[in-house]
């Protein structure tokens, strides 16, 4: 269910082309601080209300950011492995056309799930526009996603809360559930930073190895046989990587992953979420009386946005990797000092932050 309110939505579009089948969703949720950023989603379950909710959380992280960005998102229902790549395009080519009027007036898309750098190239030269999104090829003026960004973010964020608990990450364990475009990078800056990664899972299963994975073995195994599952290990299912015994646990692939049932059995005593809306704000509060100490969506994965900026301002490879760090690292900070001054959940300080930042600017436009 879509809940109106006073910071949106302002826009929210269901679309069908019958001819190719293409059923769409844009939601618009705020445009106070700037145009609409958000990712386009491909699933077969994606709906105008998963769609609503991602779309809210884009309007708190470009607030939390400080980016001058709103917050939207779009998505199309369809099953990816069940179509060819030239059939999604032609999908992907009339969302464009039928959601045209937007762009980038009021939303900027980027890749999401099952969407990346080809995706953003048919988009804008679809709409023969290079400022309607971002996540496009180098050769567009894109920032390549093999730098990991997002991913760079999660792992600032980690360390962040590591040096703020006063804790050496030698001598951390972490696990991190999707092996894909945040989850890989996060695993390569934080083992590079000392961590241990002991779990790692993605669609077809969990990895556990309590000696550490060797992350240069463990990628060469995915990309030759297409799992994590091979490598040396204990298997389990994908969504039991919640329960093993690490440090730290970063989320970052599906959403609604850790559920009110789950708490009791959550062994980290630190969870990132490098994945947009893992769990609920009812399951975050749990864990705040548990002691466990949850990193919320908009602070830890906001460096996929901050790059989407920085490739919207044509900036370089360099800017991109100093400007994540640096607000990934305050807004961290910030939002731990005041949750422990004030004995209240992350979420509910940066919150409070994002929405003040979206209210004066709302007043400034009413002036």
């Amino acid at each position: 269910m879509i809940n109106f309110d006073e910071f949106g939505p302002e826009k929210v579009l269901e679309t069908y082309n019958p001819k190719v089948g293409m059923q769409g969703y844009l939601v618009i949720d705020s445009t106070a601080l700037g145009p609409g950023k958000g990712g386009i989603r491909v699933t077969s379950t994606v709906n105008k209300e998963e769609v609503f909710r991602l779309a809210r959380t884009m309007t708190w992280k470009t607030a939390i950011a400080d980016l001058p960005f709103g917050g939207a998102k779009s998505g199309i229902t369809l099953d990816v492995k069940s179509v060819s790549q030239e059939k999604k395009d032609e999908i992907i080519k009339a969302f464009a056309e039928s959601i045209k009027e937007y762009c980038p007036k009021l939303y900027v898309a980027a890749p999401d799930i099952n969407t990346a750098e080809h995706e953003m190239e048919v988009f804008s030269k679809t709409l023969k526009n290079k400022k309607v999104c971002t996540g496009k090829p180098e050769k567009l003026g894109g920032i390549p996603h093999e730098l990991g960004g997002a991913g760079f973010g999660v792992s600032k964020a980690v360390l962040t809360s590591l040096k703020f608990l006063k804790k050496d990450p030698r001598k951390i364990t972490f696990s991190v559930e999707g092996f894909g475009n945040v989850g890989s990078f996060a695993c390569k800056f934080l083992t590079e930073a000392g961590m241990k990664l002991i779990s790692v899972s993605d669609s077809q299963g969990c990895l556990y190895n309590k000696e550490g994975i060797d992350l240069d073995k463990l990628e060469e195994i995915k990309n030759k046989k297409g799992s994590v599952i091979y490598y040396p290990g204990i298997k389990k299912k994908s969504e039991e990587i919640i329960e093993i015994s690490s440090d730290v646990l970063i989320t970052a692939a599906v959403p609604d992953l850790i559920k009110i049932s789950d708490v009791n059995n959550v062994k980290a005593k630190i969870i990132v979420e490098g994945s947009n809306i893992p769990m609920s704000n009812e399951v975050e509060e749990m864990f705040h009386k548990k002691n466990i100490l949850v990193i919320p969506d908009f602070v830890a994965n906001a460096g996929g946005v901050i790059s989407s900026y920085v490739e919207y301002i044509n900036g370089t490879k360099k800017k991109m990797f100093k400007m994540v760090e640096e607000k990934i690292t305050k807004n961290t900070e910030l939002v731990l000092k005041e949750s422990f001054k004030r004995k209240i959940k992350l979420r509910d300080v940066a919150l409070e932050i994002a929405k003040q930042r979206v209210r004066e600017k709302c007043k400034i436009c009413k002036i």
